[in-house]
C-alpha cells in the first residue's frame, strides 16, 4: 500500500500527458457532469459513505456552484470510502478569489466537516485533484490520498488545536532523534557512532548557527534537557508558522521522530533524500551488518518514504513552490 502511495506522488505523472490533462480548471471540465452521465445521481448509495449536498430540484443542478461533495470522518482513517461516483477532478478558483478548490465534475469538494476545501495554491489544489483522478473505479482509497489527508488536517485540525499541536512537538523535543548518540566503547554501536559524526553533526553546527544555541548531546534513552533558549527559539518559530506549514512539520515529526529535522527541511537545509538518511542511519547500519527483512525492513523504508515526501510537497505546494 505504501508502494502505491509513492508512485502517486510522481510530480511528473500529475503533469505530463495521460490523465494529467483532466487536471484544468472547472471551465474546462463537461458541464453535463456525472448526471449526464448517470453516475452522478445524489451520491448517497447504500453505504451512505459519500455524502451529496443534493439540489432542491433537478433545475437547480445548473451550476457547480450549487452542489457540493464532502468526505466522511471516516476518510481520515478508513481504507475504502465508497465507489468513484465522478468522471473529472479539476481545480478551480474559490468564489472569493482567495485560495483554489477541487471540482468532482460539477461538484465543490468539502472537508469531512462540511467545509469547502479551500487550498492557498493553484499547484496544491491540482496535486490534490491529481490524487482523487487516479482513484480507481470501485472504490475511493484515502491512504493513497496524503495530501487530501494533509490538507484536512492543516484546515480543520490544527486551526482548532494549534497550541496543543505546538505543544506535544516541544514536549518530544528534549528526545530528539538527533541529539541521541550512540557510545563510542562498544564493538556493536561504534560504527553507528562514527556515521553519527559524519552525518549529523554537521545539523547540530546548523541549529547552532540557526538558533543561537549548541544542542546537548546525550547518550541515554530518556533524553537530555536541551537549553532553555534554545527551546523557546524553537517554540516561537513554530507559531509563525501558516496552518498548512505546521500540519506538514508535524507530520514529519511524527515520521521522523525528530523535530529538528522537519525543521531543517521547513529552512530548506535538508532535503527529503538526505533527511530520511538521518532518519535511518541507526537502522540501516543494522541492515548493512545483519541483513534486510523482506517483509519488514522493506515495507517500513517505502513507509517513510510516503510520510515524509508527502509532507515535503504538501509543504512545497502550499506555499506555490
Amino acid at each position: 500500500m505504501a508502494t502505491l502511495a509513492a508512485r502517486r506522488l510522481l510530480l511528473p505523472r500529475w503533469v505530463a500527458g495521460g490523465r494529467g490533462r483532466l487536471l484544468g480548471t472547472a471551465a474546462e471540465a463537461s458541464p453535463g457532469g456525472e448526471e449526464a452521465r448517470g453516475g452522478g445521481g445524489d451520491g448517497g448509495g447504500s453505504d451512505g459513505a459519500i455524502y451529496l449536498k443534493k439540489p432542491a430540484a433537478a433545475a437547480a443542478v445548473t451550476t457547480r456552484d450549487e452542489t457540493s461533495v464532502a468526505m466522511p470522518t471516516s476518510f481520515m482513517t478508513g481504507s475504502v470510502v465508497g465507489k468513484r461516483f465522478y468522471r473529472d477532478a479539476t481545480v478551480r478558483l474559490a468564489d472569493d478569489g482567495n485560495g483554489w478548490t477541487v471540482m468532482l465534475d460539477y461538484r465543490t469538494l468539502k472537508s469531512p466537516a462540511k467545509r469547502p476545501l479551500k487550498l492557498p495554491s493553484r499547484a496544491l489544489a491540482m496535486a490534490i485533484a491529481a490524487e482523487w483522478e487516479y482513484q480507481e473505479s470501485d472504490g475511493i482509497r484515502p491512504f493513497t490520498m496524503p495530501l487530501m489527508k494533509l490538507a484536512c488536517t492543516a484546515l480543520e485540525r490544527v486551526p482548532l488545536t494549534r497550541t496543543k499541536v505546538i505543544n506535544n512537538l516541544m514536549k518530544k523535543f528534549h528526545q530528539d532523534l538527533v541529539f541521541c548518540r550512540s557510545p563510542a566503547d562498544s564493538e556493536l554501536t561504534i560504527g553507528v557512532h562514527q556515521k553519527q559524526e559524519e552525518k549529523i553533526d554537521p545539523i547540530l553546527d546548523w541549529v547552532n548557527t540557526e538558533f543561537g544555541f549548541k544542542p546537548v548531546v546525550y547518550t541515554t534513552f530518556f533524553g537530555g534537557k536541551q537549553d532553555e533558549g534554545l527551546t523557546k527559539a524553537v517554540e516561537t518559530v513554530l507559531k509563525k508558522t501558516t496552518d498548512c506549514e505546521l500540519a506538514s512539520i508535524d507530520a514529519m515529526a511524527a515520521a521522523a521522530h525528530s523535530l529538528v529535522i522537519p525543521l531543517a527541511i521547513f529552512r530548506e537545509r535538508l532535503g527529503i533524500e538526505e533527511a530520511i538518511e538521518l532518519i535511518r542511519l541507526e537502522e540501516d547500519h543494522q541492515v548493512d551488518r545483519w541483513g534486510l527483512v523482506e517483509g519488514g525492513h522493506d515495507v517500513d523504508i517505502a513507509d517513510l518514504k510516503v510520510q515524509m515526501s508527502s509532507a515535503v510537497v504538501f509543504l512545497g505546494l502550499s506555499r506555490g513552490l
